[in-house]
């Protein structure tokens, strides 16, 4: 796990190398046991390294036989001593025992077919000295990052975005046009930013950038193939033979490997299957207010599998003191409150270990979120005809509150305007009130529809764990995961996300993943075969905390209260409306509690990454 920047830019008038200095030191939290450079005439790459495997030999850049090729990476590449095999039949020479070379050589061997081979987590940049072409990729899920900025002749490329604002030709501007998604879903569901002319290289696609034209292509595409033919045994089989590979997979490495671990069956059964094979240090976090932490579930499950589980417990002080931290890490505002005890949580585990694992990809491959199970209610009600869906739900807007409005409701719609992470946060049609007067936002399910769209034909369950997939997984997990785990310089496995794993999950029927009753059905069953009932069967809570009391607390309050009523506030909201909306939270009318904490985590990154003169030292 480590952090890459570069640049190719017509426009240079500033020393490369200092540039490329001063682009990596900015994400040095990302690889601090090390830093390398390459820079000519008017192209700069840097690098930052967390040492994992070939401790003194790996160092990046690196560079082919006869030096025309140099490459710098960040992720783990699991295939990559059979590759190396095969790259040395060919006679490919190797200087150092690293995945890093592997793909230098693999570049020379299949050119843009490079990435096909691939099983693991990635983001590479290799520069191409004599044709002066920069080739990039990105991993089948998006679990490491990779943006990049355009703007005329100047090209720049990195593992975070904070590293552009030590570029002299990056022009740092917010980009207000995606506002209104971000109060929507919590973050933008393509390649776009909330910086103008920053983007992010999609999941699954590689990319050439030569003479100032970039080429982007999707290399990998996700399509189910649902397989009829199997028991529920028999995929249980599979599973566990499956996910037991990917774990000793993911366990490679020469330094000390541990566990995140909550009380859900996802980090449970990582686990338990990691502590078959080697000693297990487990991290878990929790809150002083007992009734929201889950470490007593954890702590339970650690003693009978016979894990060390060490643990900590954030205050309501610690929590807000870290919004800063984590929104300017976190490189765009991300509102999920879930971010913090997992900011603290690495800290913690890095001081023990470099490297967890953790259970993120289950829910998105496997069916484990709650509203899945809605699709099932609807299943029925869809086949009525449209037109009488339509007037029913219409109908029931008019009028008060009764028993199944809310389904009459919804059930006018079609599947992508259903799709609860449309309005995650903020309602779209209650914008109008929040944003100033002229603003023109965007409706969430223009931009959600492709990806149903592309899974049509499937059932309402896979199409639903597909746009989440495709979003929620690479946008917010993913994202979150990321960047606080790099936060800490800890690099964070997830080996429910492996390529192997998935080509698996793509062929269970639906009903082998949600039924009215549970989620993930066949990952639970394949569970409880090593773990205690309890934690095999654990219902899908998420990550709860008590902001919600927090907020109503007269110090966080006046807290939120000052930014409501900042110079930034009183720029992009209408600032009566969102007094009127804490006021109401605090007195417990509403709950109101999402849609504060999306403005305030706004308003704070915002004053990270366009006034605090200090963000880089965070």
């Amino acid at each position: 796990m480590c952090g890459f920047v570069g640049f190719l830019d017509e426009n240079i008038t500033y020393s490369p190398e200092e540039t490329a200095r001063a682009m990596a030191d900015r994400i040095a939290h990302r690889g601090p046991d090390s830093d390398g450079y390459f820079c000519e005439n008017h192209v700069g790459m840097g690098f930052r390294r967390l040492s994992i495997i070939d401790l003194d030999g790996g160092s990046q850049p690196i560079f082919n036989e006869d030096r025309n090729l140099v490459i710098t990476y960040n992720g783990e590449v699991y295939n990559f001593q059979e590759l190396r095999e095969a790259l040395l039949a060919k006679g490919h020479v190797f200087t150092t025992r690293t995945d890093t070379e592997v793909l230098l050589h693999g570049y020379e061997e299949w050119g843009e077919e490079l990435p096909k081979k691939l099983r693991g987590m990635f983001a590479f940049v290799i520069y191409d000295r004599k044709e002066e072409t920069i080739f990039g990729a990105r991993d089948i899920f998006g679990i490491k990052p990779f943006y990049y900025y355009r703007d005329g002749g100047t090209f720049l490329y990195a593992s975070e975005i904070k590293a552009f604002l030590a570029h002299p030709n990056f022009h740092r501007a917010f980009n207000e046009k995606w506002l209104s998604t971000y109060l929507c879903m919590e973050y933008i569901p393509n390649e776009e930013t909330l910086f103008t002319n920053v983007y992010k290289l999609p999941a699954g696609c590689c990319f050439t950038y030569h003479a100032g034209e970039m080429r982007v292509s999707r290399y990998f595409e996700l399509r189910y193939d649902i397989d009829r033919s199997k028991t529920m045994e028999q995929w249980e089989d599979a599973i566990e033979e499956t996910f037991r590979a990917s774990c000793r997979a993911h366990r490679i490495s020469d330094v000390e490997v541990g566990c995140f671990l909550s009380s859900g069956v996802d980090s449970s059964y990582v686990t338990r299957l990691l502590r078959d094979d080697m000693p297990v240090k487990a991290f878990s976090i929790g809150y002083a207010e007992e009734k929201y932490s889950e470490l007593h579930h954890a702590e339970e499950l650690a003693e009978k599998i016979g894990v060390e589980c060490i643990t900590r417990k954030i205050t309501a002080q610690e929590f807000f003191d870290a919004v800063p931290a984590v929104q300017y890490h976190m490189d765009e505002p991300l509102p999920n409150p879930s971010a913090i005890p997992l900011y603290y949580l690495t800290q913690m585990a890095s001081r023990h270990v470099k490297v967890v694992l953790s259970g993120e990809g289950a829910d998105e491959l496997f069916g484990g979120y709650n509203y899945y199970k809605e699709c099932l209610d609807f299943e029925k009600y869809m086949k009525v005809p449209q037109f009488v869906r339509s007037a029913l739900g219409g109908a029931a807007e008019k009028l008060p509150q009764f028993h199944g409005r809310r389904f009459l409701m919804r059930g006018r719609l079609p599947l992508e305007k259903r799709y609860i992470r449309n309005n995650y946060d903020f309602q779209y049609a209650e914008l109008g009130r929040y944003l100033p007067e002229g603003y023109t936002a965007i409706e969430p399910s223009t931009l959600t529809k492709p990806y149903f769209d592309h899974a049509a034909g499937e059932d309402e369950v896979t199409r639903m764990q597909y746009a989440d997939i495709c979003t929620w997984l690479p946008f917010d997990i993913l994202q979150k995961a990321d960047k606080m785990s790099m936060a800490a310089s800890l690099e964070l496995r997830v080996p429910f996300l492996d390529r192997e794993v998935l080509k698996l999950a793509v062929q269970i029927p639906a009903e082998y993943r949600v039924t009215k009753e549970m989620t993930k059905v066949a990952l639970r069953r394949t569970a409880g075969r090593v773990l205690p009932e309890k934690s095999a069967k654990m219902p899908k809570i998420g990550f709860i905390t008590p902001l919600n009391d927090w907020m109503r607390q007269d110090g966080f309050y006046q807290r939120i209260r000052t930014a409501f009523e900042s110079d930034d506030a009183k720029r992009f909201f209408q600032t009566d409306a969102l007094l009127e909306l804490l006021e109401q939270h605090k007195s417990g009318h509403n709950g109101g509690m999402k849609r504060i904490w999306t403005i305030y985590c706004f308003l704070v990154w915002y004053d990270q990454f366009f006034h605090c003169p200090c963000a880089s030292e965070q």
